[in-house]
């Protein structure tokens, strides 16, 4: 099988990542699409949402990328391993989100999102192509029933702060520690946070609820 080279660094702003996509039909995807959904948010090459599949059998994931090669690739993995309660999907979030929450209708399971190790996009310039936009922050509320989650990590400490200002915003999220959290939420780890831990470097960790 050819190796697909898959850039570091997608534009999310640019004119191919504005295409709405086909919506599935969730019916189709899962087997038992009313059990308690986790998305996760940015899922790369799938690790984490493959490990948290299969540890956490009666809940569903579902993982966006905005690079369709990952996507694509993570979900022909997860097909290989039977993983019937996770769904991976090449999407730009912040264009999707929505319509994809949408398409449930009303019997939206959604009860937990992860926004993990994302693009820090260091230049000011560029910080608008960073995926935890104002915009996204409402989409996400809108659709998470009270007491739903959003959890944030990242290894850039500048990041991290973003993201939390831009969840603390919102009158309807509350933080659940005023300090970084020492330990992951998650039985699983990404490949980011793994490498980062190995190498004894800090994770910046948050919870937010939704009130």
């Amino acid at each position: 099988m050819a190796v697909v080279r898959v850039r570091q660094h997608v534009n999310p702003l640019s004119e191919k990542y504005q295409i709405p996509i086909d919506l599935p039909d969730w019916n189709q995807v899962f087997p038992h699409p009313q059990r308690p959904l986790h998305i996760d948010i940015g899922s790369a090459k799938g690790v984490f949402a493959m490990a948290m599949a299969e540890l956490q059998p009666e809940w569903n994931f579902l993982g966006l990328e905005i690079r369709k090669p990952l996507a694509e690739q993570s979900q022909r993995r997860k097909e290989e391993l039977g993983l019937s309660n996770l769904h991976l999907m090449f999407c730009n979030a912040n264009l999707s989100f929505r319509p994809l929450m949408e398409s449930w209708g009303d019997a939206n399971p959604l009860q937990q999102i992860s926004i993990q190790f994302p693009d820090p996009w260091f230049k000011k310039r560029h910080q608008k192509r960073r995926v935890l936009q104002p915009a996204l922050v409402n989409d996400l509320v809108d659709f998470l029933p009270n007491a739903g989650r959003i959890i944030i990590q990242s290894d850039v400490e500048e990041l991290a702060l973003d993201m939390v200002e831009r969840l603390g915003e919102h009158p309807q999220l509350a933080r659940t520690a005023e300090d970084w959290l020492p330990e992951s939420p998650f039985p699983a780890q990404t490949d980011r946070e793994r490498v980062t831990l190995e190498q004894g470097l800090p994770v910046y960790r948050a919870i937010f609820v939704k009130k």
